[in-house]
């Protein structure tokens, strides 16, 4: 009998504790371009200035936080690199949630559309690569998005990779995704 009163004087403090530093997330999204090994861009074109832009669609919604919208970033004055494995793009911030919420999930991004171009002239290379849509014919750079690249740990910390590539201009656009911890 004594230790009943004893247990049911615990659990109050033990829930308001709990409840006071229940642990929500945000989330960060940076973008890298690359260009693969057998690109065109790279055989053909190495130390040419050009410049790159993408649409980006994003759904984020919480109860805390509701967003939806194109992002349409462009990365003026690029070079092309002298060889594979260099990024056309460096690692870029692309969005960041500035409210903690609720874990629900990642949010939901889709690259939509890639463009732009390289060099000048004759020996200018355009770029123009965009998802397929019902009903309507494959695209002749064909963008092929959600390609899901394995999870990681980086200096801003674990991320969730995903890949958009360029069938034909063989571009990848990776975006991280860093779910990082908060309290509501």
């Amino acid at each position: 009998m004594a230790l009943v009163p004893l247990a049911l004087g615990l659990a109050p403090v033990g829930t308001a504790l709990g409840a006071a530093a229940e642990l929500g997330v945000r989330h960060r999204i940076d973008v890298m371009v690359l260009a693969e090994p057998d690109a065109p861009i790279l055989s053909r074109l190495k130390g040419a200035k050009g410049e790159l832009s993408f649409t980006v669609r994003l759904s984020a919604n919480s109860n805390e936080s509701k967003f939806f919208g194109m992002l349409r970033p462009s990365f003026p004055d690029l070079v092309v690199p002298d060889g594979p494995g260099k990024p056309l793009v460096q690692q870029t911030k692309l969005w960041e949630e500035d409210v903690c919420h609720q874990r629900r999930g990642l949010p939901k991004v889709t690259v939509t559309q890639l463009g732009g171009h390289f060099a000048e002239g004759e020996g200018r290379v355009e770029i123009s690569a965009i998802n397929r849509h019902i009903g309507v014919l494959v695209p002749p750079d064909e963008l092929i998005p959600g390609i899901k690249l394995d999870q990681g740990n980086d200096g801003f910390g674990v991320f969730y990779a995903f890949r958009a590539q360029s069938r034909n201009s063989r571009l990848n656009v990776d975006l991280k995704i860093y779910p990082i911890d908060c309290f509501l």
